[in-house]
């Protein structure tokens, strides 16, 4: 199976994290939460809006179907997309559901263009001039909170806030509170370790684990499966 990235033009960058492809050969994939929204084209299923999750899914892809997505980065999507990312949790929706007669269009150019990151990042970037970037404080308290070492309880007074002003917010822009988006982002550098090599002892003291057997009980959690079989697959 194959599956590439590529970083966003520079005037997009503060809603979208990445444009990516990925073909299928019977595997079915596992899908480990971020934070993120998509918007997702597979071939011959049409357009959704994918996220946020709270857990991994699998999708069961059939051999050379090709699949085209764009990444919107935690917070970023309901200002861009026009989404509500709490009635997105866990769950997807047609594009054309979302935005309407518009998304109908969107959807069809998709299916019938090769150039789909083209499209992707076209269509976004006609929506940007009039979008909201996303919230500042919710974009602070994301990136502390995955450089790690931040106790998520003081984040709230780092930023002049009440936990239950902190929390309504990064539910509104990500699509739950930040306790949740800590542990999943705790998992994503922990697991970016353990590809580059790092042994899993190291790996759980170097993300913030009390130890591997916390690393391994928080991926189960998350991930559905040990950082090991994740790391395998």
């Amino acid at each position: 199976m194959t599956y590439r990235e590529q970083a966003p033009p520079p005037a997009l960058a503060p809603w979208v994290q990445c444009t990516w492809q990925r073909a299928g050969d019977g595997a079915t994939v596992r899908v480990v939460p971020d934070g993120c929204i998509d918007i997702v084209w597979t071939e011959g299923a049409g357009t959704q809006v994918v996220g946020p999750n709270t857990s991994a899914f699998l999708v069961p892809l059939a051999g050379g179907v090709r699949v085209a997505g764009v990444r919107l980065r935690p917070g970023g999507a309901p200002p861009l997309l026009g989404v509500d990312a709490v009635a997105l949790r866990d769950a997807s929706a047609p594009i054309a559901q979302v935005w309407g007669d518009a998304g109908k269009r969107f959807a069809e150019r998709l299916d019938a263009d090769d150039d789909r990151a083209g499209v992707l990042l076209s269509t976004l970037a006609g929506r940007a001039p009039s979008a909201a970037p996303p919230d500042p404080i919710v974009r602070a308290a994301i990136a502390l909170l995955a450089a790690g070492g931040v106790d998520v309880r003081a984040l709230a007074g780092e930023l002049a806030l009440s936990e239950r002003q902190l929390r309504r917010r990064f539910e509104s822009a990500v699509g739950y509170g930040p306790k949740r988006l800590a542990r999943i982002l705790r998992l994503t550098r922990a697991l970016a370790a353990a590809h580059a090599g790092e042994e899993l002892a190291r790996v759980a003291a170097g993300a913030g684990y009390a130890d591997q057997a916390h690393f391994s009980h928080d991926c189960r959690s998350l991930a559905g499966v040990a950082p090991s079989a994740l790391l395998a697959a």
